[in-house]
């Protein structure tokens, strides 16, 4: 039988180089790992604090624009606030009674935090001249991420207690509209209907192309009705820039209450026809429905020339409107800088209730300054116009 012969192998038998080499570079790692592990770690930058003295912000706001004696008038608290200060201060008012971040409370040691009053100054500040979230820090004595969070809250708080009485036309307002239409000679008149664009300059990268057309800049479109005293009572906002007008009416709720049974009844007589079906004056881009009222292109007779000429001229009281609100809130006249397009929503809705609060308190004013300093001739002129497109009208 024959033998059988036995092998050893040995680990030390093979000399493979590229072992070697590997084994080097472990060891060469482990031998740096091991004298930066006795080197001291770099210590954290720490947050530089600041203190700003709150309170001497406080007292400076108070005695410039809200003491007895203020510093600046009226007028000025109007221009730098964009509203009258009653109005300012019942804002202020209830945000810090019925929100817990408008609220002044103590900190951890004792201290007053911010008033309410620095906040909301703070956001108005922000959404009227739309400027950096620092430039009120000399002044307010706030900081430039605390001023970010003011405007956020500010803005969700405004949505939440002012939205739901500006989210839809009462009875009383849609009645309003339609007498001052008729006065106007378009019975059953409503508003104007257009759409503006606000740049969204941080708009993300992903969505440029669907934002953006012509100027090659991405921006949002608002589509809004506004009345006669620049109140938009309707208001649809955030369809990309490439939609023109028609494409953001499909999409648009206008006419959801009418659709739904919701709207209020409406019924006016021209020319002795009974209509129940209110319209808007447009340009010549919508369709031709029975809700929307064109001017005449290239009219042919002395009459058209006339409706022409006051449908175009009454239909820019949106364009007016778009103008008064990036006027008065300039954050929505400059690019958006968030790059969250929901917060971009919500700004454009708080500006807008803002802007229709402020007519609202300021429309009596107007109606009376206008009928104590209008002179006869202006009177009568008035009265003519009406009586020459009423004359028109029943033609």
């Amino acid at each position: 039988m024959g033998s059988s012969s036995n092998h050893h192998f040995s680990i030390h038998d093979h000399h493979d180089p590229y072992d070697q080499e590997s084994d080097q570079a472990w060891d060469q790692v482990f031998e740096q790992a091991t004298r930066e592990y006795g080197r001291p770690r770099k210590e954290k930058k720490k947050k530089q604090y600041i203190e700003r003295n709150r309170e001497e912000g406080q007292e400076r706001l108070f005695n410039d624009y809200f003491a007895e004696d203020a510093t600046y008038p009226a007028h000025m608290f109007r221009r730098r606030f964009r509203m009258n200060k009653s109005l300012f201060l019942k804002i202020v008012d209830r945000l810090s009674t019925q929100t817990t971040f408008f609220s002044t409370r103590p900190d951890g040691l004792g201290r007053s935090s911010l008033t309410g009053l620095q906040k909301c100054t703070a956001a108005i500040r922000m959404l009227a001249y739309g400027c950096a979230a620092d430039k009120n820090d000399e002044y307010l004595r706030i900081a430039q991420t605390t001023t970010l969070l003011c405007v956020e809250n500010f803005v969700d708080e405004i949505i939440s207690l002012y939205g739901k009485v500006s989210k839809k036309t009462h009875k009383n307002d849609l009645k309003r509209l339609l007498d001052v239409g008729e006065a106007r000679g378009f019975p059953g008149m409503i508003g104007s209907i257009d759409c503006m664009h606000w740049e969204w300059k941080n708009c993300p990268a992903p969505w440029a192309g669907q934002y953006t057309r012509g100027s090659a800049k991405p921006t949002i479109v608002l589509e809004a009705v506004a009345s006669h005293d620049l109140w938009i009572w309707h208001a649809f906002f955030g369809c990309p820039g490439t939609l023109n007008d028609i494409n953001v009416l499909d999409r648009s709720p206008v006419f959801d209450d009418i659709l739904q049974g919701r709207a209020p009844p409406v019924s006016y007589y021209v020319n002795g026809r009974k209509y129940k079906l209110a319209y808007y004056l447009t340009d010549g881009i919508y369709p031709k429905w029975a809700t929307f009222m064109p001017t005449i292109k290239d009219p042919p007779d002395p009459k058209s020339s006339l409706y022409a000429a006051f449908q175009e001229h009454y239909r820019k009281d949106v364009e007016r409107a778009f103008g008064v609100l990036q006027a008065r809130f300039a954050i929505v006249k400059n690019p958006a800088l968030f790059w969250d397009k929901e917060k971009v929503g919500k700004i454009m809705r708080a500006c807008i209730i803002l802007h229709n609060m402020i007519v609202e308190d300021e429309r009596m004013d107007t109606l009376l300054s206008m009928y104590l300093n209008s002179s006869k001739e202006e009177e009568a002129l008035h009265k003519w116009i009406i009586r020459s497109l009423r004359i028109w009208i029943q033609l």
